[in-house]
């Protein structure tokens, strides 16, 4: 059973009718509370617009961040909504609260084409909850902003991936519909892992490998070749044999890790390590750094304190003539602690042969798509940025995400 689309909401006509819309407005904030990537921001406008275009009355649903399901001044949607409001070109309100009086009065005071944004949603206990009923309750004062001709459109594909009461069980109490940026992201999530053109090359980077484990178990049978960078680079090293000195390391996955390079040997999609690693004094962006060979990493002047916060410029010249030689490629993590200039130099690379191939490139969301941002690469110079994240793996683990299913089923 497929999901009826935004399209098929159009159709029906919205001129005069409420719609909540469920957007992701979860952007990287700095220490004064200022937008730092406002991609979130910019992928979520034309749906919204869309609406508000055609005469609907929107009702911006989004979480920002991990509150603790009440109310907390460092998580508020105000500056994500401040930034949609500057973007868009129709009228943008917000609420100080999700479903209460402020919500409420402004929700019955829309006007068409007009735009609400409620507080961040996980500011209300039942939005996460594990119980099915505080959840439901919840998602019936949702629906009662909307009123009786109400409708639902899930444009929030970073959040799909959650049992949340504005994700999966609003679904079940209004009409609802699959948003753009959803149908988007299923589009090119289903070409990576149906009908990808070949060579296919897979680049992973960032902090663990736990984090990462069921996709590398899924695309080592999908892929031609896994890219290894990242802080989880060393977990791999080391179970090659390499000392990695004081690098990031999970020795409760080496055993898994071992797995999986056997699997590469024997025929399933080959695993490309870092021959060298850029090595760090300490955690910091004006530590004393050296250029390290992965098979030596315990030497040079730093020694068996270093930290690997980076991959080094040999590995990064051999990432990026694979990526050259791809026809799809997909990129998951960045290669080292990008924040950090000295440490960036990996993820510049990775992502200028992504910008400068052929191939049909795919971006991850999350830290991914901040790397390349703050780096100066436009969105336009990739295939498609993902704003998925986690839900984007999930998606490529093979799971059921609840946020689809909800609207398959509705």
């Amino acid at each position: 059973m497929s999901a009826q689309t935004l399209d098929d909401l159009l159709a029906t006509g919205v001129e005069g009718r409420t719609v909540l819309v469920r957007s992701d407005l979860n952007v990287p904030l700095d220490a004064d509370g200022n937008v730092t990537d406002d991609g979130r921001v910019r992928a979520s406008l034309p749906v919204i617009s869309e609406l508000a275009h055609a005469g609907a009355r929107v009702i911006v649903m989004a979480h920002l961040g991990r509150p603790k399901g009440s109310p907390d001044p460092k998580f508020s949607i105000r500056p994500a909504a401040d930034r949609l409001a500057e973007l868009a070109d129709v009228d943008v309100q917000l609420a100080t609260d999700v479903v209460g009086e402020s919500a409420t009065a402004l929700a019955a005071g829309l006007k068409d084409s007009q735009v609400l944004v409620v507080e961040n949603v996980r500011f209300e206990a039942g939005e996460t909850s594990k119980d099915d009923a505080a959840r439901a309750a919840l998602a019936k004062a949702y629906a009662a902003l909307a009123g009786p001709d109400g409708a639902y459109v899930d444009d929030a594909f970073g959040a799909v991936h959650r049992k949340h009461a504005s994700v999966y069980d609003i679904a079940s109490v209004l009409p609802s519909y699959q948003g753009r940026l959803v149908t988007n992201e299923l589009t090119v999530l289903k070409r990576l892992t149906e009908t990808p053109e070949r060579p296919f090359v897979v680049v992973l980077g960032g902090s663990k490998v736990s984090d990462k484990l069921a996709v590398i178990d899924r695309l080592l049978d999908v892929a031609d070749e896994l890219l290894i960078g990242g802080g989880m680079a060393f977990t791999f090293l080391k179970a090659q044999g390499h000392d990695v000195a004081s690098s990031l390391l999970e020795t409760d996955q080496l055993d898994t890790v071992r797995e999986y390079l056997r699997r590469s040997e024997q025929g399933a999609a080959k695993i490309v390590l870092p021959t060298d690693v850029v090595l760090a004094s300490a955690f910091a962006a004006d530590a004393d750094h050296e250029i390290r060979p992965a098979s030596d990493i315990p030497g040079g002047s730093i020694g068996a304190t270093g930290l690997g916060l980076d991959i080094g410029p040999e590995s990064a010249a051999s990432f990026a003539e694979a990526i050259a030689g791809a026809k799809t490629v997909f990129w998951n993590g960045p290669m080292g602690v990008f924040e950090m200039t000295a440490f960036a130099e990996g993820t510049r690379v990775v992502a200028k042969a992504l910008a400068d191939s052929s191939a049909f490139t795919v971006v991850g969301g999350g830290d991914s798509a901040a790397a390349v941002r703050s780096l100066g690469f436009g969105d336009d110079a990739f295939g498609h940025i993902s704003t998925g994240g986690g839900a984007s793996l999930e998606y490529l683990e093979g799971k059921q995400l609840p946020g689809l299913t909800a609207l398959e089923n509705s």
